[in-house]
């Protein structure tokens, strides 16, 4: 490693992301971001000034050593910077592509209170991905076997992480998909372009590999209870299902056909390969040569815009009822989205949907919004302008303004507390439900979050079930 001093260090600016050009990949599903080379993985690298006190671990859910890892990529050792990682994060490859860095340990990088601070997300990205395609995915070591089973209801970020614990401390470990493939979020949610399948199906099978057995088409609560669970042997649950109920507006002429749910349009194309037409396995409404408006402003309704944009769109609208300042979506990706072409429509709200006599949507009716005073979420609140509606051509009307917690089993579990939101209550430092020998974590008890949240979930919740087995 080149002996810099800190002054020499703070000159060398961020380096760059390679990205496809914007009008070639509002056309195709391949990943936006192209990775960092290995000069440039070095060269951001060297930006780090390897603080005393790295408050940038602090900054992250799981506490990753960040610090450390980076020096090793500063030396040229990229194995050991990626194991160094994977001792608190089993899914770098994936966390390096779409955990909101900008918001958690690049936010507190020293660096960044004078200059752009580390690219820690992209160097992460760099060591998981020379691993994978350089090394190949190196295996763990798992403890001696101690004869205890855990079920995890979910394979999404939560359920992999408590996973990939608790099978290296020895203990059994399967996982309960109630779709056809395990992946959750990661697999139906976040599309192609943004993290490659593929990738997930690579650390999905690292986790096979270690012993997890995964059980898909399987709906705990309807193919199995929690109480079954457990008479079919198992001594602790783990439940992770997200919330993947999905919240409407409430507004006249949603049932027109043509309106989709953020979350069915993306698990159609995503999971389903809907982009694949006519040789997908399940059909989407056209997009081709039509206009498609996504109501909402966060990670979802840029992921389903951009996707519509992709699918052949004339025209791909983000409408949202606050301004650019208060929208939810990182950064990167509202920067991305305007680069390849998408619409904002903000300070607007739809009024009514409205459709021709076969019940097909046609046009949505819109009003002007102004700001008020703040919120709850601590952001100005929305008011609708009087007279200011008007008629806008819509042909497809995706809505991505947040899900809720599928209520299967809450129906199915009663010595389970839930809150009036429907999320499981649980002791924040352990994970703990009110039903003994249940956990639960992700966003089944936090409601919508990101995938690090979810995963540092399902890390303390394997360390409590580790202590609960013993």
């Amino acid at each position: 490693m080149p002996t810099l001093t800190n002054k020499e260090r703070m000159k060398i600016p961020r380096q760059k992301m390679p990205e496809q050009d914007p009008q070639a990949r509002a056309a195709n599903f391949q990943e936006v971001t192209l990775g960092f080379t290995e000069e440039l993985a070095k060269q951001e690298a060297l930006r780090c000034l390897q603080c005393p006190k790295p408050t940038c671990v602090a900054g992250c859910p799981v506490g990753i050593k960040i610090n450390e890892f980076i020096r090793l990529v500063a030396e040229g050792d990229y194995g050991a910077a990626v194991a160094k990682i994977k001792m608190d994060n089993i899914l770098p490859a994936i966390c390096g592509r779409v955990c909101p860095q900008e918001e958690q340990c690049e936010s507190v990088c020293v660096v960044g209170k004078k200059n752009e601070p580390i690219a820690i997300g992209r160097l992460e990205r760099f060591v998981a991905d020379f691993e994978r395609e350089q090394l190949g995915l190196r295996i763990p070591q798992v403890q001696p076997k101690t004869g205890k089973r855990v079920a995890i209801v979910g394979s999404g970020p939560a359920g992999l992480s408590c996973a990939a614990d608790l099978i290296q401390k020895g203990h059994d470990v399967t996982i309960f998909e109630a779709l056809h493939e395990p992946g959750g979020v990661l697999i139906y949610g976040i599309p192609e372009f943004r993290l490659p399948k593929e990738i997930v199906r690579t650390e999905i099978d690292s986790l096979r590999k270690l012993g997890v057995e995964f059980r898909t088409n399987t709906v705990v609560g309807m193919t199995d209870t929690i109480e079954e669970l457990f008479e079919e042997g198992f001594h602790a649950v783990f439940i992770a299902v997200g919330a993947g109920l999905p919240h409407f507006m409430n507004v006249p002429g949603e049932n027109l056909i043509g309106v989709y749910s953020a979350n069915e349009f993306l698990t159609r194309v995503n999971l389903m390969r809907a982009y694949r037409f006519p040789e997908a396995d399940t059909p989407v409404i056209h997009c081709k040569d039509k206009e498609v408006m996504v109501f909402g402003g966060g990670n979802t309704a840029m992921d389903a815009v951009r996707t519509a944009k992709r699918l052949g769109a004339r025209n791909a609208y983000i409408c949202y009822r606050r301004s650019d300042v208060e929208m939810p979506a990182r950064k990167e990706e509202v920067h991305h989205a305007k680069d390849e072409g998408i619409h904002f429509v903000t300070l607007t709200a739809p009024v009514e949907f409205k459709g021709d006599q076969n019940g097909w949507l046609k046009s949505v009716c819109l009003q002007k919004m102004e700001l008020t005073t703040p919120d709850e979420s601590g952001r100005r609140k929305p008011a609708p302008v009087a007279g200011s509606e008007y008629d806008m051509p819509v042909d497809v009307a995706i809505i991505a303004v947040g899900n809720g917690s599928n209520p299967i089993i809450q129906k199915t579990t009663p010595d389970l507390d839930f809150n009036k939101r429907g999320n499981i209550v649980v002791d924040a430092e352990t994970m703990k439900t009110s039903k003994p020998g249940v956990f639960a974590g992700g966003d089944i008890v936090t409601g919508g979050a990101t995938v690090i949240l979810a995963m540092s979930a399902g890390r303390k919740a394997a360390a409590a079930i580790h202590d609960y087995l013993q």
